[in-house]
């Protein structure tokens, strides 16, 4: 009996030894080693995690490549504007602006569509924080676990970057002087200006990106001895910057100008200087009348009821609907803008505080019904039916508008910067995650071979040995089955 248990036992040990060695696993099922497989389990589990995590890293690099590539084919339509902005800021230039202008336009449309492409235009789904799984992390669902890549925000469609109201045709408005005394200063030709340490200001009015009716106390400072004309713009630029409205000089009055692709107005009155930049005195105001516009009035109490339809570019048409809480003009402008911002349509306050309808492009305004308060709550007085719209003025400068693009394109080229650094320092991110994660996976590959795998020379070792003792068992048994026979021996 005790040789029958050794044997059973010895070929227990080869039967385990033979099936190690054939499946190459220590460990094939949940008796060999519970804790040991509990382990490598977890092992596996990371290691199968990871291997799909590279996967998506790959296709996430993959994806901000796309972008990559749509990014640089809009910094490459960006120096195409510059180009085209630079020609026609040219007072010398004798072509034809509007021919410039359509490039120019068709250039701005090209970027959108191109951005809508990549999607990284406003509301596009690459335009959000961007989050990649890889795993490897102690918490699956931690946020260690995956790779962010946040674009929210960094829309690179033509109105994002400010180009949507840019142009090259012509434009620009010299600043108009009514009242006062003495004379307005030639800024062509004075040697300095503001003196004894003297200042002026004015106010800016303009609608910001969100359609918000907005202003900018604008202040330029003197010094003891006097500043230049070209110190004085440098500070009047410097406030200016990133509301795509630019000064310049006149260079046939003299006169201080602005310039700019989307609506706007100047208002100040000017103080008792001896050498300021405008009239000693003087109301001075400015309307950008380099566009197509429709005015209207503020209302004076509720334009509810009020609706009238805008028709745009390619006959787009949206109806505006004026409501009870549209009771002053910066109220007014907002409500428009939120509805009109897809047909390049801006509402904006104009120097008399009314409220103005702006576009680079022709547009048709139609009163469809009036405000119920009567004519001095609507905007166009209650009289239903179109509503005039005014062409530009031939009085504009020639390369205002174009001096205006060139500062907004600088905008758009340095935001277009900040998001291909974001792209590609994403790019840069994931392959550094890809990295790690095939690190781990060969670590925790190698982790789990230690416990999963089965030692081959050892197994063979035991195979040997397991051979020989169950060999040996049986040998031992068989004389153990013969003792017995020599004993009845002896009863014979």
């Amino acid at each position: 009996m005790v040789a029958q248990d050794n044997l059973s036992m010895n070929t227990a040990f080869q039967t385990k030894t033979i099936e190690q060695l054939t499946s190459g696993y220590r460990i094939n099922n949940a008796g060999d080693d519970p804790a040991g497989l509990t382990v490598a389990n977890q092992y596996r589990s990371n290691i199968a995690e990871l291997t799909q995590g590279v996967l998506n890293a790959n296709n996430g690099v993959s994806t901000l490549q796309i972008m990559d590539g749509g990014l640089s084919n809009i910094s490459t339509m960006l120096d195409r504007l510059n180009t085209l902005a630079t020609e026609s800021a040219s007072s010398t230039f004798t072509g034809d602006r509007n021919t410039l202008n359509t490039e120019f336009q068709s250039l701005t449309q090209e970027i959108t569509r191109q951005a809508q492409n990549i999607q990284l235009n406003q509301g596009g789904t690459n335009n959000a924080n961007l989050s990649v799984f890889i795993g490897g992390a102690n918490q699956s669902s931690g946020p260690n676990a995956q790779v962010y890549i946040d674009l929210s925000g960094q829309a690179v469609d033509a109105t994002s970057l400010g180009l949507a109201n840019a142009s090259v045709s012509g434009g620009g408005n010299q600043v108009v002087q009514t009242g006062g005394t003495g004379t307005a200063p030639d800024l062509n030709t004075a040697a300095t200006i503001l003196s004894s340490n003297e200042s002026q200001a004015f106010t800016l009015n303009y609608s910001n990106s969100s359609g918000i009716a907005s202003n900018l106390v604008i202040t330029v400072k003197g010094s003891a001895s006097g500043i230049s004309v070209n110190d004085a713009l440098g500070q009047i630029n410097a406030q200016l910057s990133g509301l795509g409205v630019s000064a310049s000089v006149n260079q046939s009055t003299g006169s201080l100008e602005f310039s700019g692709n989307g609506a706007f107005s100047i208002n100040a009155t000017a103080g008792p200087l001896t050498d300021g930049i405008f009239k000693n005195g003087s109301t001075v105001t400015a309307d950008n009348q380099a566009l197509y516009t429709a005015t209207g009035t503020s209302p004076a109490a509720s334009p509810a009821g009020e609706t009238f339809s805008l028709v745009g570019a390619n006959n787009q048409t949206v109806q505006i609907s004026l409501g009870a809480g549209d009771t002053t003009a910066t109220q007014t402008v907002q409500d428009i803008n939120t509805q009109s911002q897809a047909l390049g349509i801006a509402a904006s306050v104009n120097s008399a505080g009314g409220i103005q309808l702006s576009s680079n492009n022709t547009f048709t305004v139609v009163e469809t019904s009036a405000a119920t308060g009567g004519a001095a709550d609507d905007m166009f007085g209650g009289a239903v039916g179109n509503v005039a719209v005014t062409a530009p003025s031939a009085n504009t400068s020639a390369t205002g508008n174009a001096l205006s693009s060139i500062s907004a394109i600088q905008t758009a080229v340095q935001l277009l910067g900040q998001v291909q650094g974001k792209v590609g320092a994403g790019e840069n991110t994931l392959q550094y995650a890809i990295d790690l994660a095939n690190s781990q996976i060969t670590n925790f590959s190698s982790a789990e071979s230690n416990i999963r795998d089965a030692d081959v020379a050892t197994e063979a070792a035991n195979l040997t040995k397991a051979q020989v003792l169950q060999q040996s068992s049986i040998a031992a048994m068989a004389q153990a089955n013969s003792a017995p026979q020599a004993l009845l021996k002896l009863l014979q």
